[in-house]
């Protein structure tokens, strides 16, 4: 394992092999506006303070560690602390990411902001900081997700964005994402693309996991005056990764921290039936290198090359590939991922109600499902932090269903 592993990616936008910019002709000046738009934006003080207004007064950062007293007393094992991203204005951590695009956005002229979303939470922080900061908003979304995620539909479109249904392919995030790219080749000198993972061709891993890892520094500093002393282990559910990526950066450099990202196994682990693209190990079928929507990564793809349907009762896990940097982080040994069926999400949204009083969304109850399991075999002493990325609110009706 790499005590110090690659942190920025390289002069081509790669992290290891894992990365780059694979788009069509029309969208290689695009992304290199963007990549200097950041770069400027980045060493420009104001910018920084109008974001950290943003967060702290509209967004509503630093967001508590809080210690799960009851939850570490019931498992008998670590002392688990929660990172609570479910406490910020929208109900998740994407608002980070959304503010901060946003606000680029603005320093480039652009007036309409494209987004794409799974679980709705990137489209209602998306919706809601176009509406702040007087922007018009377009957000696709799969017709399968929409129909799962109803109230969320409902916010974005009272917040004023447009929510475009897209009918073809598995309906879900991955769809959404070819819709809004289309969206944004046609329309790109006045709209900006405001992708919501650390997905992607470059710079967006990067730029999004710039706006998210304010989770794992803010982590940082909480732990140290509570334990005096670093973590042991840090656990976070991943999709495309920004959650687990804003958790993790702060701690790359620290070797004795472990990092656990907990990915969507499903309902099996037959191709089609999970979204676990680095837990290949445990059996889970299809993972392989591929290039899929910009970037070159872990796919989920069939013996002839072609991204696979995949399944989770969590809308924000289901998706074919998963961040670069991820990739790259699991190749290194740096971090560990493996995954968690839907039965045992539910079990543990349902735990974490009856036991800390909090509903967590479906997608953060894979990473407390994983705690879980392993719990019995951790020492009493070990220090965990778990990213609680989002509250359970849009997962009602789904719950409601299985509990």
């Amino acid at each position: 394992m790499s005590a110090a592993p690659q942190t920025m990616p390289d002069s081509r936008g790669r992290y290891g092999p894992f990365g780059g910019r694979y788009v069509p002709e029309t969208l290689v000046a695009p992304l290199e506006e963007l990549e200097r738009a950041y770069a400027e934006a980045r060493a420009d003080k104001s910018f920084q303070k109008e974001l950290d207004d943003l967060l702290h007064n509209f967004a509503g950062r630093p967001t508590p560690l809080q210690f799960a007293s009851r939850l570490t007393e019931q498992l008998a094992g670590p002392r688990i602390y929660l990172k609570r991203e479910d406490l910020l204005h929208t109900g998740a951590h994407k608002i980070n990411n959304a503010l901060g695009q946003a606000l680029l956005a603005v320093r480039m002229g652009k007036k309409r902001i494209i987004a794409e979303t799974g679980a709705g939470q990137h489209g209602v922080a998306t919706a809601t900081v176009a509406a702040r900061l007087g922007l018009t908003c377009t957000v696709y979304m799969g017709t399968e997700d929409m129909e799962r995620q109803r109230l969320n539909v409902f916010r974005m479109r009272l917040l004023g964005a447009e929510v475009v249904g897209v009918d073809s392919g598995s309906r879900t995030l991955k769809d959404a994402i070819n819709e809004a790219m289309r969206d944004w080749v046609t329309n790109v000198r006045t709209s900006h693309y405001l992708l919501g993972s650390v997905l992607g061709a470059h710079p967006y891993p990067q730029i999004v996991r710039d706006f998210q890892k304010i989770i794992g520094e803010e982590a940082r500093e909480q732990i140290l005056r509570a334990e005096e002393r670093l973590p042991d282990h840090l656990i976070a559910c991943v999709g495309g990764g920004s959650n687990a990526i804003g958790l993790f950066h702060a701690f790359l450099g620290d070797a004795n921290v472990k990092m656990l990202g907990v990915e969507a196994g499903g309902r099996g682990k037959s191709l089609g039936e999970h979204a676990a693209r680095l837990a290949a190990a445990e059996g889970f079928a299809g993972a392989r290198p591929g290039v899929l929507q910009g970037t070159y990564t872990y796919l989920l793809q069939n013996a002839d090359g072609q991204i696979s349907t995949t399944h989770s009762v969590s809308a924000g896990l289901d998706y074919p590939g998963v961040g670069p940097e991820h990739a790259w982080l699991a190749e290194q040994g740096r971090a560990e991922y493996t995954a968690v069926s839907d039965e045992d999400a539910v079990a543990a949204a349902r735990t974490l109600a009856r036991v800390e009083g909090i509903i967590p969304a479906l997608e953060s109850a894979h990473a407390l499902a994983e705690l879980i399991r392993r719990a019995p075999k951790m020492r009493k002493d070990e220090v965990v932090i778990l990213n609680l990325s989002g509250r359970g609110d849009k997962d009602m009706e789904i719950l409601s269903r299985y509990v």
